[in-house]
This record gives C-alpha cells, structure tokens and sequence, in this order.
C-alpha cells in the first residue's frame, strides 16, 4: 500500500456514504417539506432511507419523521454557511470523490460496476458525491465555528460526573498500557538487489510489449491494488507517501515505466494512467524483500540477552533500554511506551493493539516482561523482533474520574457541544419559515418548533 496513512482516515470512515446517489427515477417530485425557500423533496427522503439502510445506519423512530428533519437541520446549517460565506477547498472536495470512487471500483470490480450499481454515469456520481461532501464539510465548519469558544475546567467535568444518571455512567472493558522494544532485521544486501532486479525484468517485458504491465501486477504485485491491475486510483500528492508521489506525478508517457522507486512499504515501479489537474491515477507493481530466517533468529537471540540484562542480571531497566536499543521511531523516546491511536493515550482496548503484541501482554503479569517474539511491522508489512512489559492493566469496571477523566471529560465536551448547537438549532427553527406537508405532519419530532402555530 503506497497511500499516506495519515490520510485516510476521512476517506475510509466516509466512503460508504456514496451510496446517497442511487438513482431514484420513479418516484414523483413530491415536496414534504420547505425550509426557507428551499423545498425537501419525497425523493431526497427515499435517497436518504436508501442510504440509511445500505450503511445499516440506525434510525431511532419513524424514517419519514427523522429523515426529514435531519435534511432540514442540514439545510439550516447550509443557510448559516452561507451568509458566513463559508468556502471549502475544490481540490479537497475532488480529492475526497476520487478516494470514495477508488473506494467503490475496488469493492465492486471496475468503474462499470460501479455504475450499473448506481444506475448513474460516472460523471453523475461525481457531481453527487462533490456536493454532498461539499455540503457537509460546510456543516461542519459552521459548527466548528459555533463551538470553537467552549472552554472545559477540571470542576466541569467532576460536576457533569457528579450529575450523571447511574445508568449513564459508560462500562469500561479490560485496559492495558504497554511498553515495547523492537529490532528490525537487516536485509540482506542480495535479497534487495534480487527484488530490483525483478521490477527491471518487468519493466523490460512491458517496454518490449511482451506483457501488460497490469497483468504482471495481478500475478506478482503484493499491493492489495494487484487485483486491480496495480491501478490506485486518482490521488493528490499529500496522499501519496512523497518517495512514491516524486517520481509519479513526473511521468508523462502513459506507454512508459518509471524507475525503481522505494518507499516504506518496499520497492515499485509505476506506470501513468491519466493525469487531471493536480491528481493522478497510476498503477503499481510492489515488491518486498524478505528477512531472512537467519537474521531473525539472531535478532530474537540479541533481544533475549537484553531480556536476561534487566531481569535477571539487573544491568539496567527496560525503560533504559529502550531509547539505546530499540528500533521502533514511535516509541523508543517515550521509553518504550505505546500510545493508542484512537483516542491519544497509552490506553488500549486489547482489540486495538497489533494482534501478535495483544496475544502475548494477554500472558503477562502486571509488570512482567515478554521473551521476544516475531511480528509483522503494521505500517510496513514486514517481520520484525520485538518484546513488551505490561505496564498496568485496567480491569473492567465502571466509569470513573479517578481512573477514566479523559473519557468523561470526552462525554462532558460532548454534551456542551450538543447543547450550543440544539440551542441554536432552536433559536434558527423560531427565526425561519418552516412548512410541513399534510402527511408528514403527525411526528414527534426532535426538535419542538417545526410546526408553526
């Protein structure tokens, strides 16, 4: 995988929101609602139901009393951005419809599934899917802007604790903080003279036109791209890692390969499929090279003597090893300590923590210090050596400030967000024109205010 990590998140959590542009032919232009001049139309409803229920989005109540009046909540908020004159940048709107469309074709097979699947061109999804992360990054900014003052003390968050209904308080389930020291192996010399002299072998084959390069990447490619062809999609630079981003955005001639690149991820040759203004959509043939079996073992060999130093010999602790000896560029000055990339702290649910580091801490006493083991590096797919020390373990239990203040304090900024916005929410219902149709009327609405008297 040659995507920047730091990247995606947005792209995978949203991509599955695409779906709100299936078409909806055969449902007639009936207005349920007008919120200011603008009308909310049955089909957009069914759109949403559709979306909803393809996401297997809950919907608490009755979809044709909540899904209108979520589309209006939106269309107040819209309203605000636009007499604030909210702007989003194009290029993240388009970088963001490339992801989700490079989302779908991998999911679906091909770009012509994708569309069959929608019943819509791809220009039409495209259209769809920009306005609607164009609206919804503009939703967010207004509500950015209507929380950015909220200020949160100590005193808050015991006070909003103190307040808490028993069954509101969250169960915690079982928690550990873990510290880690890992060596990665070196690799041979030949084994990365062998894997480049593969890629210069394909790039041959290909520039002799004795085979495509997108059949060599199905058959030797170990990108997860490789059932594509190696084709990744349309990219902008900053979500490319920049080794690979380099040499790509330089190609010209889609009949030509690229030079051997390396990244963190391994070794590649590119080729160009398309540029468009500032993305480009390449294909990949990624290749790693292996660790031998020899240096691991003397990896695990080296790891076990520092082991026996803090254990049995006591020469030193493994939070003084740590920045010396291990390898790991996240880790190794914060002695050791991992730190969860979920929620910023040393705190991990054992479902978060890498799979083999969960298997062994879950062996571990409080304290207690792992024999080396080997692992698969998660950012770059390769085997490394490492050992960890269980530093506490969390039983679970209920919520409390002593142990959990960054989760309540969470929950607290949660609630005083929810409670600017339902208050102006409130107030923008009082102040605009608001219309329900017979048929839509008899709901029990969120917000009290829509009916006007």
């Amino acid at each position: 995988m040659i995507v920047n990590i730091k990247n995606v998140t947005l792209t995978i959590a949203c991509a599955a929101a695409a779906t709100w542009c299936i078409a909806q032919n055969n449902i007639a232009e009936e207005v349920a609602w007008v919120v200011g001049d603008t009308p909310i139309y049955k089909s957009e409803i069914e759109e949403m139901y559709q979306q909803m229920q393809y996401e297997r989005t809950p919907i608490n109540g009755d979809p044709y009393c909540v899904i209108p009046e979520q589309i209006a909540i939106e269309k107040l908020f819209l309203h605000q951005a636009d007499l604030d004159t909210v702007e989003v940048p194009e290029s993240v709107v388009l970088q963001e419809v490339d992801s989700r469309i490079n989302y779908l074709v991998s999911n679906l097979g091909s770009k012509e599934k994708v569309e069959s699947y929608f019943r819509k061109s791809m220009p039409e999804i495209r259209e769809s899917m920009a306005d609607m992360r164009r609206n919804g990054y503009r939703v967010q900014e207004v509500q950015r802007s209507l929380t950015k003052n909220l200020k949160t003390t100590p005193s808050d968050v015991r006070r909003y604790f103190d307040k808490l209904p028993a069954d509101s308080i969250p169960y915690v389930p079982l928690q550990v903080e873990a510290q880690i020291i890992t060596i990665n192996p070196i690799i041979p010399v030949q084994e990365i003279e062998d894997v480049k002299a593969r890629l210069r072998d394909f790039t041959d084959r290909v520039n002799r036109g004795e085979s495509e390069f997108s059949t060599l990447a199905i058959l030797y490619s170990e990108d997860g791209s490789s059932v594509r062809g190696g084709e990744i999609g349309f990219m902008g630079r900053g979500q490319l890692v920049p080794e690979y981003a380099a040499v790509a955005f330089n190609l010209n001639d889609p009949k030509k390969v690229s030079k051997i690149v390396e990244t963190q991820y391994g070794y590649h040759i590119i080729q160009l499929i398309e540029k468009r203004g500032d993305r480009i959509n390449t294909r990949h043939i990624l290749l790693r090279p292996k660790v031998a079996d020899a240096d691991l073992i003397k990896a695990v060999n080296r790891l076990d003597s520092v082991r026996a130093d803090i254990v049995d010999h006591k020469k030193f602790t493994f939070e003084e090893a740590a920045p010396y000896i291990s390898q790991d560029k996240d880790t190794r000055n914060s002695r050791g300590m991992m730190v969860n990339e979920k929620n910023g702290t040393p705190r991990f649910e054992m479902a978060d923590l890498p799979q083999e580091v969960a298997k062994v801490v879950d062996t571990l006493k409080v304290g207690e210090i792992s024999h080396p083991f080997i692992m698969k590096d998660p950012k770059r797919n390769r085997d490394i050596v490492a050992m960890v020390k269980l530093s506490s373990r969390i039983e679970p239990h209920k919520a409390n400030l002593a142990d959990d203040y960054q989760l309540i304090k969470g929950m607290y900024e949660n609630s005083a967000r929810t409670k600017v916005l339902n208050d102006w929410i409130a107030r923008k219902i009082n102040d605009t024109y608001v219309r329900i149709e017979d048929g839509w009327r008899d709901c029990n609405f969120q917000h009290s205010g829509w009916l006007k008297k």
